[in-house]
């Protein structure tokens, strides 16, 4: 006869009880029953694991020692038992996505409300992660979807279009600028600007702009994030072009939008790994997401369209 994880099971109860009474109550099971599994388990390592020591039952150091191996055997087992509760939770699966931090803060909200319409007992996992993690993650196939702003697709992935735009100017109420439809770089002359950080992609591209036109702004703030660009216009501090996700989200209780007169664009791409397993799951909320980027396309024409 071969162990078993019954026997197993026996000497962590005898272990963890320390004795063959309370292993039995943990058991459910006999005393009797545990005694015998316990002496054949004895055999079949050929140790002796327990000594009686007035009447108690005492660990021998072999037993202790291979305790501890199947302790650490039962914290992974556990774990499983715990990751199954928590994937059973949803019923129908979980869905990973990494993106952008703008993204998880613009886009993704909305996105997933559509999509636990269709599917209410999903679970999502959403990651936020700037650049180059966000794209080496993907690569290494561990987020069923990811959002970014590059139109490549990083190793071992397939990238396509989501929303492509141009960045927009925001400005605060009572700004004398609200009166113009479209702004060129002449009109920041001299303005107060609020500015994203010099690490980003989008203030060098901007930078280069206004020193081309040889315009001068006063730079007033510099902050990471768009949505944090937008809180600063909103009080007054300065104006400021961003992209139009974050400016449509803003939009409203103090804060509008107007076109730039040069075209700066703005893309969202949707990239799926590889060599992860496919799923109907990610391909749904792919769905979703394409649809609902073709409504902030229509809104964000509109939007625009009002402002003539």
């Amino acid at each position: 006869m071969s162990i078993s994880l019954r026997h197993i099971e026996v000497f962590r109860a005898v272990m963890t009880a320390g004795s063959v009474t309370g292993a039995a109550a943990l058991l459910r099971t006999s005393q009797p029953t545990v005694s015998r599994e316990l002496a054949r388990f004895e055999s079949l390592v050929r140790m002796k694991l327990f000594e009686r020591v007035r009447g108690r039952l005492q660990a021998t150091t072999h037993a202790l020692a291979l305790y501890e191996e199947v302790r650490r055997s039962y914290v992974g087992l556990e774990r499983i038992v715990s990751m199954a509760g928590s994937i059973r939770q949803f019923e129908h699966g979980q869905l990973s996505v990494i993106c952008l931090p703008t993204f998880a803060q613009t886009l993704l909200p909305a996105a997933c409300r559509r999509f636990l319409d269709d599917y209410p007992t999903v679970g999502l996992s959403i990651t936020p992660q700037e650049s180059p993690l966000l794209e080496e993650w993907l690569s290494a196939q561990r987020h069923d979807i990811g959002i970014t702003e590059t139109l490549a697709a990083p190793a071992a992935t397939r990238q396509s279009l989501l929303f492509s735009g141009d960045m927009v100017c925001v400005l605060p109420d009572g700004h004398p600028l609200l009166a113009r439809q479209k702004l060129t770089p002449r009109d920041f002359s001299g303005q107060r600007f609020i500015n994203l950080s010099v690490f980003d992609t989008y203030r060098q591209q901007l930078d280069d702009i206004f020193e081309q036109h040889g315009v001068e702004r006063l730079m007033a703030i510099e902050t990471a994030s768009a949505a944090s660009v937008c809180a600063m216009v909103r009080q007054g501090l300065g104006i400021a072009i961003v992209n139009p996700l974050t400016a449509m989200d803003e939009t409203g209780n103090g804060l509008h939008l107007r076109r730039f007169s040069l075209s700066l664009p703005f893309h969202v791409s949707l990239v799926r790994p590889e060599h992860r397993p496919s799923s109907m799951l990610a391909d749904a909320f792919a769905d979703v997401l394409r649809r609902y980027c073709l409504v902030l396309s229509d809104t964000l024409k509109t939007t625009l369209r009002k402002t003539k």
